[in-house]
């Protein structure tokens, strides 16, 4: 079987990148494809540039609506079984829908087939490219709450299955693959792990929209672990270490907003000892002299002695970021 892949681009003033995005669409060895692209009002030359592609892909045009609402009409305009959803400012190694579709015909029944990214750092006009590994046990549930199931261009999607979760969520500002995964698991679709690396994760700006807003970022992914847990409370299924990863992540989270919101940061460790009274974080986060700080002074102690370490190793970046 050779299922039809969808590969789905919104475009939002990006025309630095998009003919990258386009023609490594059009560069996938796997044969049955389409490649449909959005303008999302872009006010550059990205569209320009789209239509430069003629009739090898498809192409539609509209005002500025956003990501999701961008998302949602591209999965409303493909034909295919399958969706590969890719941002503009990213771009697919020649192999990487087929080599997850190779994988789905040598495992068992999956509605998202997810692999590592690769991260691609820009200073100026230097790169340099780093494999982010996903982390073992492949329990999409503690993926999911340690912020490990990949960017949006790393999957392939079965599009049945978003179309029974109803879509993406329009309005969602941020976090918005993982709110998605959420929907996902919790209606009990099957996620499947291919480890092959094909999709390059382009970071570049300080505005995109994960790092526009960080204390919306904060926020948006503590209302996902908190549905997390009381979903997992609801059906049963929430075991030690998924309740560890919840509450992990939730560490990690007081522990950056700390820095700029001590009263924030305190609400939230309030909410791990009401999760689990008996929760002692782990990991490079917590390194064994904070941990005993941590576990017998409690959180404001320890992070009082962190930032007194820190200013006195990086006083200038202390001050800068306080």
């Amino acid at each position: 079987m050779h299922p039809k892949v969808s590969i789905l681009i919104p475009c939002y003033n990006a025309d630095r990148w998009i003919a990258q995005a386009i023609q490594s669409a059009l560069d996938q060895t796997y044969l049955n494809k389409e490649v449909i692209v959005v303008d999302d009002g872009s006010t550059d030359r990205s569209l320009e540039i789209i239509k430069s592609f003629g009739d090898r892909i498809r192409w539609e045009s509209q005002p500025n609506r956003g990501g999701n609402v961008t998302r949602n009409r591209l999965l409303e305009l493909s034909t295919g079984e399958w969706m590969q959803y890719l941002d503009a400012d990213d771009y697919l190694l020649p192999n990487k829908v087929e080599k997850q579709l190779q994988f789905l015909s040598e495992t068992q029944q999956a509605d998202v087939i997810y692999s590592p990214s690769i991260f691609e750092y820009w200073n100026g006009d230097h790169s340099r490219q780093e494999v982010l590994l996903i982390h073992e046990p492949h329990d999409p549930w503690i993926l999911l709450a340690r912020w490990y199931l990949p960017q949006t261009g790393s999957p392939l999607w079965k599009k049945q299955a978003i179309l029974n979760v109803g879509g993406w969520k329009p309005d969602q500002s941020c976090c918005q693959e993982h709110e998605l995964y959420l929907r996902l698991l919790k209606a009990g679709k099957q996620f499947k792990h291919c480890p092959d690396a094909s999709s390059i994760y382009r970071q570049w700006s300080e505005s995109t929209v994960c790092k526009r807003d960080k204390s919306e970022t904060f926020r948006q992914r503590l209302v996902i672990e908190d549905a997390i847990e009381q979903h997992l409370r609801n059906i049963n299924q929430l075991t030690p270490e998924r309740l560890h990863a919840i509450n992990q992540a939730r560490f990690e989270c007081a522990r950056m907003i700390w820095l700029f919101n001590q009263r924030w940061a305190n609400k939230i460790i309030t909410t791990i000892k009401t999760s689990d009274r008996y929760f002692v974080p782990s990991g490079s986060a917590a390194p064994q002299t904070y941990r005993f700080t941590y576990k017998f002074f409690g959180f404001s102690i320890a992070e009082k002695i962190a930032g007194l370490k820190r200013s006195l190793t990086h006083p200038a970046t202390v001050s800068t970021v306080l």
